[in-house]
């Protein structure tokens, strides 16, 4: 019950990862407030929480709604800025003004927005802790679409700068870094309707299991550990840092794990 008698808010979710980290932090005492545009999700996971996670309908791109969501959580020691979605998937070349400042309000100014009304929240209870969710892609190409990739690069880097700055009021910033974690927001991406949801997402595990070291697709339940680890007092001497939850994702080319993987040391080997 490392959270007991703490108030938490978490953006996104009614679903995915900020779904299993509502759920986790309220396993381990929390009160969560959960906010969402998905009114049934929300609506739901509240009714089954036994009264310890509240939900409000936020969207995170309007900043006066994310002031609102932090006021009615009536206190606040832990925020999860984690709500998102794909974003536009054009390339540089293609991309729209408007699409890109949508991408952008909605990943990045949006974390901002959730540090600019949190903190002085935290600042009246004379501390709290911030995690961010970031992404694989905010560490290189090839992950996820250009806007989408330099949006989670900037929650990175402006975890770091909001710790420095927000060190002196004893509120640690950090953030977490998923690898291939199948949630929803691989079908809404591309627009799988509703009834095939599901089966895609089960192709997608299938797929993902391959993709890294860990032979397993990632779940939401591995980022809300993490998320649950920054937050609490176990990780008090943490701030201005990520955990990388990936599967080995980043550890190296292919190659490097994949002994069937064509690479460098195989090049080699043929000519010895």
């Amino acid at each position: 019950m490392r959270f007991q008698g703490k108030r938490a808010v978490v953006t996104g979710g009614a679903s995915g990862i900020g779904r299993a980290t509502a759920l986790r932090l309220a396993d381990e005492g929390a009160f969560v407030l959960v906010g969402d545009i998905d009114e049934p999700g929300g609506a739901a996971l509240a009714e089954g929480s036994s009264g310890r996670i509240a939900f409000r309908r936020c969207d995170v791109t309007q900043p006066e709604e994310v002031e609102a969501l932090i006021e009615a959580a009536d206190g606040l020691d832990l925020l999860v800025n984690n709500a998102g979605a794909g974003g536009a998937r054009e390339g540089i070349a293609e991309i729209a003004p408007a699409d890109w400042d949508r991408t952008q309000a909605l990943l990045l100014r949006s974390v901002a927005m959730g540090l600019r009304y949190g903190a002085p929240a935290m600042m009246k209870r004379g501390s709290g802790a911030v995690v961010n969710v970031s992404s694989v892609s905010a560490l290189g190409s090839g992950y996820a679409p250009v806007a989408y990739s330099t949006a989670k690069a900037g929650v990175l880097h402006l975890s770091r700068v909001a710790a420095a700055n927000l060190a002196a009021h004893k509120i640690r910033v950090n953030a977490v870094v998923p690898g291939f974690i199948v949630t929803n927001i691989f079908t809404s991406s591309v627009g799988v309707p509703d009834a095939m949801r599901e089966a895609v997402k089960d192709q997608i595990a299938l797929a993902a299991a391959k993709a890294q070291p860990v032979p397993r697709a990632g779940r939401p339940e591995d980022i809300a550990a993490a998320v649950a680890f920054l937050l609490s007092d176990d990780a008090s001497f943490v701030t201005g840092t990520h955990i990388l939850v990936d599967g080995g994702l980043t550890v190296g080319t292919r190659a490097s794990w994949d002994p069937d993987a064509p690479g460098m040391m195989a090049a080699l080997d043929a000519f010895r």
